[in-house]
């Protein structure tokens, strides 16, 4: 008898944590639920979120391609124009299709005429060149601070709602009641401050690269200008 009890008090405890662990299977959330309770200050966020995504991963590719350089590129421009060969000189840059390449091309259009005149040419080149590079930078950088603010937007709207509910609810006042507008005031900031961080981090390592390209850019300036001031022999 002693037995069966204790086995009929195992099976019911057994019984009531399975229970417990469905309900709590159940009232598991994934992530995209959690969003879909932030309400419809999360569709600003997720747009934000796709912007910055392809901003990075465009710019990431162009940059990578503009700082592929050869490194015989100005070594070879320097045995053609010492030879003479400025239309050879011409088809390499050309041919190489970078922005040192196209301002190296420009300075040596230029060839003739006073040296600062095709210092200015190169410079200009140069200044467009890293306006390229740094094209949708300032939209990346708008999206890392607008996007936290976005978010506490979101929790302002949800601190407003449950106070509403509150102040609707009299007495009876329920947690049920409370939990929309805190849902949206916490998923709206968690949103937020993550597409921000993001795209923070995002815009940091791009300007990164872009001022690597841009040392790059000076350097080859630099050697192009004192090859036109070495003295002919």
């Amino acid at each position: 008898m002693i037995a069966t009890n204790f086995l009929q008090v195992t099976l019911n405890q057994s019984q009531a944590l399975n229970s417990g662990s469905a309900q709590s299977v159940d009232n598991s959330l994934s992530a995209f639920d959690l969003a879909i309770k932030g309400g419809w200050v999360m569709i600003p966020l997720a747009i934000l979120l796709v912007i910055a995504v392809y901003i990075f991963f465009e710019r990431y590719m162009a940059l990578r391609n503009a700082s592929k350089t050869d490194a015989n590129f100005m070594n070879r421009i320097k045995d053609y124009i010492h030879d003479g060969k400025i239309e050879a000189a011409t088809n390499l840059c050309q041919s190489t299709d970078t922005p040192i390449a196209r301002m190296i091309e420009k300075g040596i259009n230029r060839l003739g005429r006073p040296l600062n005149d095709i210092n200015t040419a190169v410079e200009n080149i140069g200044n467009l060149e890293i306006a390229k590079l740094e094209k949708s930078l300032p939209t990346l950088a708008t999206i890392a601070g607008g996007a936290p603010m976005i978010g506490f937007f979101g929790t302002v709207i949800g601190m407003v709602e449950a106070f509403y509910n509150m102040s609707h609810a009299g007495n009876n006042i329920d947690i049920s009641l409370l939990s929309n507008g805190i849902y949206v005031a916490m998923i709206t900031t968690v949103g937020g401050l993550v597409v921000g961080i993001l795209a923070y981090f995002a815009y940091n390592y791009l300007v990164a690269s872009v001022s690597r390209i841009v040392y790059k850019l000076e350097a080859s300036t630099t050697e192009f200008m004192d090859l036109l001031n070495e003295p002919v022999s």
